[in-house]
């Protein structure tokens, strides 16, 4: 069912938009604020309590802000849901952007690990003669490379304001229409999990949606999680989802972002999945030290995740998510014990700061 919400300013009447390139964040990991002062605190501030995670995500709905936000954490004392504001529910299933690209990367690795294709491969290998252009040439790109953002390809999301549903072949081609940046360098770009996407269709004769789903959907009962393709609903049940202008954006094309970005899931169903990838039951042990291996993204990012260091030093796994009308975040232990996803249903935070805040006050022991 779909649940009303509080009333919101400038709302305009019920469209479907096509995902804006323009606004189709599908976003870079951003690594969190320093916290620290560099130097020795007063004694009150020293023995302050630390603040839990729901008392961070409180702060996230605020005037201008997110209209509503929820956490759902998993860890060996239980599981904990915490949601401030109104229309919006533990079971809802929300757009999570790119986080898909977590998924993408985890059924490429599976298909290396069966020795369905290799890493090293070109790109002109599996799609021959589709990378050609001013932004790269597929035949001297490796999956490695799409796989770790360092292919130099330009984004296609960045690459134009068109607002119109394009094919990922049209994504591709819109993005070589730009320069690439140089070669082996760390550049964030949704055109490399586009063409993973078009990968994994090659080498297994079925959409990445469908191999998506029989490899690591079913196998987890992840059944909140779907590809909606040109579906522009969300499957019940659902609140409803706010542009930056407040406008209700809960009706979406979302086939512009493809397998950089139109995954539809729940906060359980992220949980389960980064619990089930990083404890090693979707991968052989060498792959997944492979997929987070950071040496070629220089620390920033590994296959499909990326790590961030918390002011107490933990070091948490895991990947971001911006489309129009929601913010994703999931993070968690190395080992897949611990894990937290939090959503607002709207495009962006307010204060990006929170972010890191949240992430400290779940995994940091209280009081560091």
């Amino acid at each position: 069912m779909v649940r009303p919400a509080r009333p919101r300013p400038r709302r305009s009447r019920a469209v479907v938009p096509a995902v804006s390139l323009s606004l189709l964040a599908l976003v870079s990991p951003v690594p969190p604020a320093d916290t620290s002062s560099g130097g020795s605190a007063p004694a009150s501030v020293r023995t302050a309590p630390a603040p839990s995670a729901g008392a961070v995500l409180a702060r996230l709905v605020s005037p201008g802000g997110a209209p509503a936000a929820a956490l759902l954490a998993v860890g060996p004392g239980g599981t904990r849901f915490v949601r401030t504001g109104s229309g919006i529910a533990r079971e809802d299933r929300f757009r999570a952007g790119s986080v898909t690209k977590t998924f993408i990367a985890t059924v490429v690795l599976q298909l290396a690990a069966e020795r369905r294709l290799s890493l090293s491969d070109t790109v002109e290998r599996h799609l021959p003669g589709l990378v050609r252009g001013t932004g790269g040439d597929g035949r001297a790109l490796t999956l490695r490379a799409l796989l770790t953002h360092t292919s130099g390809l330009p984004d296609f999301a960045a690459a134009t304001g068109a607002a119109v549903p394009l094919t990922p072949r049209q994504a591709v081609r819109v993005a070589l229409t730009g320069p690439p940046a140089a070669p082996g360098a760390y550049r964030y770009s949704n055109t490399d999990y586009v063409l993973l996407g078009l990968v994994i269709e090659s080498v297994t004769g079925r959409s990445y949606a469908a191999e998506t789903e029989r490899r690591v959907l079913a196998p987890l009962g992840l059944t909140g999680t779907s590809f909606p393709g040109s579906r522009t609903s969300l499957p019940a049940p659902h609140g409803r989802a706010y542009a930056a202008d407040g406008s209700d954006v809960t009706a979406l094309d979302p086939r512009v972002a493809g397998a950089s970005g139109e995954l539809v899931t729940t906060l359980a169903d992220l949980d389960r999945f980064f619990a089930a990838l990083l404890g090693g039951r979707l991968l052989p042990p060498g792959t997944l030290r492979e997929m987070l291996d950071t040496r070629a993204a220089r620390g920033s990012y590994g296959m499909g995740l990326f790590p961030v260091t918390l002011p107490c030093g933990t070091v948490v796994w895991g990947h971001n998510g911006r489309i129009p009308g929601s913010y994703v975040r999931t993070a968690a232990t190395a080992d897949g014990r611990r894990v937290l996803t939090f959503r607002v249903n709207t495009t962006d935070l307010a204060d990006p700061g929170l972010e890191p805040r949240l992430l400290a006050a779940e995994f940091c022991p209280r009081g560091r």
